[in-house]
């Protein structure tokens, strides 16, 4: 199974096309999305602050961490479940939007920064906890991962400008060419002869309108 027919079976779901079908359902899990992103953006800024000796700089580093990451991680898993919910009831249109694939990136950038910060000054914090702020390897992670979620909320707003209303269109059968007219050039029924007759729907190849 290629991946647009995985995407495709997502969108068939029953959840999915509840969803769809809903006029509240949708709103309300963007909205929990929203504020779940939020509690993220919040707490990992003030522990970034922290680092940088902008703000809480009385307060040891391990214990504000440990207080505000908590609510980080359920914040991230609420919006982690809404997201991928959301994802299901237009999987095609959200795989193949630039903006979306951007956000990915950017999340995986800001785990590998914050892994990158656990392996580098994270291991000494019980050595500088206590300081204004942080080594220069933490300082440069704090930046960073507010930069990157300022990008990633920014990618997630431009999402929903860029896909609201937006359906997956099914590939268009090719059309049937009837090569006798071709080779024979044939007329359109305005540049036939005066008199003849337009071919009917029954007549002609090409389907009625509808």
């Amino acid at each position: 199974m290629d991946l647009s027919s995985w995407f495709k079976s997502l969108e068939d779901t029953g959840l999915a096309s509840h969803i769809r079908h809903s006029l509240y359902f949708f709103p309300f899990l963007e909205s929990v999305h929203v504020m779940a992103l939020a509690v993220v953006f919040g707490t990992v800024t003030i522990v970034d602050l922290r680092l940088l000796g902008l703000a809480s700089t009385s307060r040891p580093f391990q214990r504000l961490a440990d207080e505000l990451l908590r609510w980080t991680w359920a914040g991230f898993a609420v919006s982690l479940i809404t997201g991928a919910i959301m994802f299901t009831t237009n999987a095609r249109v959200y795989a193949n939007n630039t903006a979306f694939r951007i956000k990915l990136v950017l999340l995986a950038l800001a785990g590998l920064n914050m892994i990158m910060f656990h392996l580098t000054a994270g291991r000494t914090a019980a050595q500088w906890e206590n300081r204004r702020s942080a080594p220069a390897s933490g300082r440069t992670a704090a930046a960073l991962s507010i930069v990157l979620w300022i990008a990633i909320i920014f990618a997630g707003r431009v999402i929903g400008f860029t896909t609201t209303g937006m359906q997956a269109k099914e590939s268009a059968p090719a059309p049937s060419v009837n090569f006798d007219d071709f080779l024979g050039g044939a007329t359109a029924p305005d540049a036939a002869a005066p008199g003849a007759k337009a071919p009917d729907a029954a007549e002609s190849n090409t389907p009625p309108p509808h």
